[in-house]
């Protein structure tokens, strides 16, 4: 394979099983959302033209008449798709819930890919039991850097007619033992009007005017993201986190919570690299 595509293209990656088929139909979902071309890539293990040729059937059934490449090559897979997310608009997997792994775009490839990518990752999870169509949901920090990440998750509700939910984490233990700090997504929310509350209200300034279509709910919750919203998310349709750059000191924290949610979701999940500091400012 010529390790190259079209700048701006989706690639999803297919290998046969029925998850990486869940990922096949929603990146041609998708595709046709944003009028973007669609590359289907099948790495190693036997009989990939077949298996890449049955993924690209799937991707004509779902959407006729998309524009679709069909890719396939020998090697690891993890380095060939982290590669051609150099050039990607989005990348999209698929994932098994918890157990065996026996599929090749599963486990360590999956959370490879969601930790080197260049472009934001789409993992499709199972769905659990509970799921209610929510819409999405984002976890925002307030930095500036999570811009990117934020407006990721306003594009995704808007291009899907969903609502959104910016949920802002926090660590405070006198507060929540006192309790007056929400322990849960799904807790009445507390302290709306604090300091954490008006910091996710800027965090988000700008972005409900340029997206005014989008419904949207603004939640302060007490503890880490992946506790939070990790192992809670089955009522979703899809979770946003981001990740920050490789070359920066925080990347193992930040890289670690997002490995954390992709690998607890009960839902589609995707993770959004996060600008530079040097570029926001």
């Amino acid at each position: 394979m010529k390790r190259t595509i079209r700048p701006g293209s989706i690639v999803v990656a297919a290998d046969g099983s029925k998850h990486a088929e869940r990922a096949v139909v929603w990146a041609a979902e998708q595709a046709h959302l944003e009028r973007r071309p669609l590359v289907v890539v099948t790495a190693d293990g036997e009989n990939v033209h077949r298996i890449n040729h049955d993924a690209v059937r799937l991707t004509t059934v779902t959407v006729p008449g998309l524009d679709v490449v069909a890719l396939t090559a020998a090697g690891d897979p993890r380095a060939i798709l982290v590669e051609l997310s150099r050039e990607a608009h989005l990348m999209v997997m698929g994932s098994r819930g918890r157990g065996a792994v026996k599929s090749m775009l599963l486990g360590s490839v999956a959370a490879t890919v969601s930790k080197l990518a260049m472009c934001p990752v789409i993992v499709c999870r199972p769905h659990a039991d509970g799921h209610r169509g929510r819409g999405v949901l984002v976890a925002a920090d307030g930095t500036a850097e999570s811009r990117a990440v934020i407006e990721f998750a306003f594009e995704m509700a808007s291009m899907r007619r969903m609502p959104l939910t910016v949920v802002h984490c926090i660590w405070d233990v006198v507060a929540a033992v006192a309790g007056e700090r929400n322990v849960s997504l799904e807790a009445a929310d507390l302290g709306v009007g604090d300091d954490p509350h008006r910091l996710l209200a800027e965090s988000i300034a700008g972005f409900a005017e340029k997206y005014p279509d989008v419904p949207i709910s603004l939640r302060v919750t007490h503890g880490l993201v992946d506790d939070v919203i990790g192992g809670h998310t089955a009522a979703w349709d899809l979770v946003v986190v981001g990740r920050h750059p490789l070359d920066t000191v925080s990347r193992l924290v930040k890289g670690s919570i997002a490995t954390a949610v992709v690998e607890r979701a009960h839902t589609t999940v995707s993770v959004v690299p996060e600008e530079r500091e040097s570029s926001v400012r």
